[in-house]
């Protein structure tokens, strides 16, 4: 079997298509939250995933566009969140914000004879807590009693594969923002139950020219290029959630 595993697409659909041209037969797909907000096209976006992803978890993104929240992002996000919420909440019908307030928070499968916990944050936090891969004594403590023989998460747009004794942590990275120093779209591919961290390029550019015909603030769209760009925003100091 032949799983693709996404998250954090974040209405970049031009870097989902690419995604989905890389990995033309897969038997399922699992999409991990975070599908709006920041990119230009929440709509296709949430289209394609309704219709092709068998189980997804609900993001803070997500969340915060279908139950009109705050989605709680690092102060340095804030700002492009909010402004870019607004765009979104204009792209997208009522049933759409219905659907992605009411995705589950935590989904359980199991595949290729794999027990899977889905969720987007964490399993005692699945919306808000970042989590960094490094500190592994706090994911053995998010995984101790989860019975999972495979935990996917995303959230933090950083790929990981992490052994964590009986249970392996697969973070796929962000599709739509990657920030960890590369700009391509970063997911994952699981075949045969054997988990692999994959990027594909895609066209920046294309993403880039619809960002800034989104009537976004100078200062908010030219900060999203930048990450769109160079895969992560300049001049951080640790790590900031988005």
């Amino acid at each position: 079997m032949r799983i693709l595993v996404i998250s954090d697409i974040h209405g970049n659909i031009d870097a989902l298509e690419a995604v989905v041209a890389a990995e033309p037969q897969v038997d399922r797909v699992l999409c991990l939250g975070d599908i709006v907000d920041y990119g230009p096209a929440p709509d296709a976006a949430v289209k394609w995933v309704r219709e092709h992803a068998a189980s997804t978890v609900r993001g803070n993104h997500d969340h915060a566009m279908g139950l009109d929240q705050d989605c709680r992002s690092a102060p340095m996000f804030h700002r492009l969140a909010v402004w870019s919420r607004r765009r979104t909440a204009s792209k997208l019908t009522e049933d759409e914000r219905h659907y992605l307030g009411s995705l589950p928070l935590r989904e359980q499968v199991e595949l290729d004879g794999m027990r899977i916990v889905l969720v987007h944050a964490t399993p005692a936090d699945p919306l808000f807590r970042y989590l960094p891969a490094s500190d592994v004594a706090a994911w053995q403590r998010e995984v101790a009693g989860l019975g999972a023989d495979l935990l996917l998460v995303g959230h933090t747009h950083t790929p990981i594969l992490v052994d964590l004794g009986s249970t392996r942590l697969l973070n796929p990275g962000s599709v739509g923002l990657p920030r960890s120093g590369d700009p391509r779209a970063s997911y994952a591919l699981i075949v045969d139950g054997e988990p692999e961290l994959k990027r594909v390029a895609y066209d920046i550019g294309k993403n880039v020219r619809r960002l800034w015909q989104c009537g976004l603030p100078h200062d908010v769209a030219r900060s999203l290029e930048t990450i769109y760009t160079v895969g992560e925003l300049p001049a951080t100091s640790g790590p900031a959630h988005p």
